[in-house]
């Protein structure tokens, strides 16, 4: 699958805090109503077992919207459930390494905080970077901050496409404008709303807004 920056517009990045009454495939068919342009499954307290059942489920519903799955730092359940693609952090395995075993069909993600790390992912197969965290954030309490600065130089240094991530809300998403990023990924925004279907509308236009007058 071609990874256009398009599919950064959106980017919905699944957690379990919020689940409340729902499961987690009501909440993503939720996400994908509302227009979510992609979806990245994260689980980091799953047996391999699970995480793979649960992925061939998510994945099969997302097939179904024509949304582009990727799931997070699991490069064999990734591999197994036949996903888009794969998400590593600068902690995981190398990005070089990873394209090695996913092969040139797969989408590779990888995060950055500084525009070194930015070049040397892409210069090691990643079609596209999250950079953050751009916001504090509650949902990942170890996410180096990166300034708006440093997003708008790695943007500026790299020829693919570019999430913003890390306490991302609609109240802050304009403040990114001008960042040169392609779109916004979010977690606690979709996953911890009441109505996630119309969070998720008023989200994408915000982030349409957010891009607009810069690709």
């Amino acid at each position: 699958m071609k990874c256009d920056k398009e599919i950064m517009l959106l980017y919905a990045v699944t957690d379990r805090s919020w689940l409340g009454k729902r499961t987690l495939k009501e909440q993503v068919k939720e996400a994908l109503e509302g227009g979510i342009t992609c979806l990245q499954l994260r689980e980091k307290d799953m047996s391999d077992e699970e995480f793979l059942k649960e992925a061939m489920e998510i994945g099969e519903l997302c097939r179904e919207y024509k949304v582009p799955f990727i799931i997070n730092d699991n490069i064999d359940v990734a591999v197994k459930c036949k996903a888009d693609g794969v998400h590593v952090g600068q902690s995981d395995m190398s990005a070089k390494d990873v394209r090695r075993i996913i092969g040139n069909d797969m989408i590779l993600g990888v995060s950055a905080q500084t525009v070194e790390q930015a070049i040397d992912a892409v210069e090691s197969g990643a079609d596209y970077l999250g950079v953050g965290a751009v916001f504090s954030t509650s949902t990942k309490l170890d996410a180096e901050s990166v300034s708006f600065d440093t997003l708008q130089e790695i943007c500026e240094n790299v020829s693919v496409p570019v999430v913003a991530i890390g306490g991302i809300s609609g109240y802050n998403i304009l403040e990114l404008k001008g960042s040169g990023v392609d779109g916004v990924a979010l977690v606690s925004a979709i996953f911890a709303s009441d109505d996630i279907t119309s969070a998720c509308k008023k989200l994408k236009k915000l982030s349409e807004e957010m891009i607009s007058n810069e690709n």
